[in-house]
């Protein structure tokens, strides 16, 4: 019973090492995807930038009204990749987590930007070995004690808005 015991433990230990170093370089094969996904706005290649979301993919920008499929972020996005770079985001940390079957993942990232700080946040999926892009959310920050301003800003513009999506 003893050595079934042993044995049991240690193909436990040995089955955790593996999934945790298998973890590891899914990491590292997410953190390349995202970081070419945003370098490839940076230099306006629209090919590398889209070649990175999956085919069914969302994006949702920082305005209330950009909520795109792909082909729809691509038709926005299109003229800015045409000028030769879109936007410039740099990454300042990120984490990444794993569902139990290890094909998907969700991450969240601070990015620097010419808004300042931005979060990014979405869902990966594993598409044929390669990890895609599956959601993308692009949030503005705003500090704390700055909402009421920002508030201020925004109402005029919003609150048609709220009005027609609640119709």
């Amino acid at each position: 019973m003893r050595k079934l015991f042993l044995l049991l433990t240690t193909l436990t230990l040995i089955s955790g090492k593996i999934s945790a170093q298998k973890h590891q370089s899914d990491k590292k094969a997410i953190t390349t995807v995202l970081d070419n996904w945003h370098k490839a706005a940076a230099e306006g290649n629209f090919n590398n930038y889209f070649g990175a979301m999956s085919d069914e993919s969302i994006f949702i920008g920082t305005d209330a009204t950009e909520n795109w499929n792909k082909k729809q972020f691509q038709d926005f996005a299109k003229p800015y990749f045409d000028k030769g770079a879109a936007w410039n985001f740099k990454p300042l940390n990120r984490n990444i987590y794993f569902d139990a079957s290890g094909k998907v993942a969700w991450f969240n990232e601070l990015l620097d930007t010419w808004m300042k700080i931005c979060q990014g946040s979405g869902v990966m999926v594993k598409e044929k070995g390669v990890w895609k892009i599956k959601h993308y959310v692009l949030s503005a920050t705003v500090p704390n004690d700055n909402i009421n301003e920002v508030v201020k800003i925004k109402t005029p513009i919003e609150e048609a808005l709220i009005q027609k999506l609640k119709k």
